[in-house]
């Protein structure tokens, strides 16, 4: 099971798998079994996808994680990615309306250091 940070600028936080692309991370969304994802909406000027296209991408394969976190600075991206996951994420996923707080990024951190 793993963490994954979808960024293609910023540095991943420590006990995350860093994907730097839409294409990277839903390549290991269908190839791991995710625990928290954090999603960036802006992914560079070149690239092909945007995390709107990552969001639709999970909600057509059932790639769901257990725990999602929206960490981007695009306002209006944020809410296109937490309305999609919103009217279709399963039940039991934790969907958060905005980035992971310190607390949370330290016991994540904390965890990888001990494994």
């Amino acid at each position: 099971m793993i963490h994954l940070y979808l960024d293609d600028y910023r540095r991943c936080p420590k006990g995350f798998a860093l994907a730097r692309s839409g294409e990277e991370c839903l390549m290991m969304l269908r190839e791991c079994k995710v625990d928290i994802l954090s999603l960036d909406y802006e992914l560079g000027f070149d690239s092909e996808m945007c995390g709107r296209d990552v969001v639709t991408a999970i909600i057509r394969e059932g790639l769901y994680p257990r725990e999602v976190y929206l960490h981007t600075s695009s306002m209006s991206g944020k809410q296109e990615m937490y309305q999609l996951f919103y009217e279709h994420k399963p039940a039991e996923m934790i969907l958060h309306n905005g980035p992971m707080s310190d607390k949370e990024l330290h016991r994540i951190a904390k965890a990888a250091e001990l494994s």
